[in-house]
């Protein structure tokens, strides 16, 4: 009995594992390697996979009987980071079973760094934006006894800051130790509202608005104001604006809010 008991397992042993084998080829057999040859020389249209995650990707292509390779990531404005921007041959070519598609995955949109802004001159930091791919937005005027005159105090996004290429970046800038007066921002180049929306976070106010005809500007475009930017002026003063309008022969018009 103990003979029978030492030699029981070994007998038992080895058929399992020639069955597990036998099992393993059967699979290979008849799921990769008799598809193939059933498929051989025949053609299939390759899926649209723009747009698409890549593992989800891979897996469109794998059903249709293709193989999904990755070629290469890149940064890109409009799919989402990990999504898949071109596939080559394109979608509805006609190719070869088990042909590989080569994709190239977007990264996401371009990153840019903020700098730091505080302290400059907001000449300074509008070219320093500019420079990194930023724009510059709002201003906001405060009393500051720490900051000169036209000295930037705060900006809203901290500097050193991973954003998306062209953002919008607003500042605060000190009117001096001297809530009395305050510099005349910048308006040229900005929209009527947009200019409104300054003047008004600037203590002061939208006075007389010539219109004027301009072609190379958009419509409701600041051409030019008065007083000029940089001037200080009393808290409350109106902001004399020149504004474009559509036309063919310059007819101004004038109007007083």
């Amino acid at each position: 009995m103990a003979f029978w008991k030492k030699i029981q397992p070994r007998q038992f042993k080895k058929p399992a594992i020639a069955l597990a084998i036998l099992l393993l080829l059967f699979y290979l057999f008849n799921n990769i390697l008799m598809p193939r040859y059933v498929q051989q020389g025949k053609t299939t249209k390759v899926p649209n996979v723009v747009g698409k995650p890549l593992d989800q990707a891979f897996k469109l292509l794998s059903d249709a009987g293709l193989a999904g390779k990755k070629a290469e990531t890149k940064t890109d404005k409009q799919y989402p980071e990990g999504t898949v921007v071109v596939q080559i041959p394109p979608a509805d070519a006609e190719v070869k079973f088990g042909r590989g598609i080569y994709l190239t995955v977007s990264g996401g949109e371009p990153q840019v760094v903020v700098p730091g802004l505080r302290g400059l001159t907001l000449r300074a930091a509008t070219f320093l934006l500019e420079k990194a791919g930023l724009a510059l937005g709002t201003i906001r005027y405060e009393v500051s006894e720490e900051y000169p005159l036209g000295n930037v105090i705060d900006q809203d996004t901290p500097e050193n800051t991973k954003v998306s290429n062209g953002r919008v970046i607003n500042l605060v800038v000190s009117q001096g130790k001297s809530g009395d007066q305050v510099p005349v921002p910048d308006l040229t180049k900005r929209t009527f509202s947009e200019a409104e929306k300054i003047v008004i976070l600037a203590g002061l106010r939208v006075g007389n608005i010539t219109y004027q005809v301009n072609a190379e500007l958009l419509p409701n475009t600041v051409i030019d104001q008065f007083p000029k930017p940089g001037q200080l002026v009393p808290t409350g003063q109106a902001i004399d604006l020149v504004v474009a309008q559509k036309g063919e022969k310059a007819n101004d018009l004038q109007n007083t809010p």
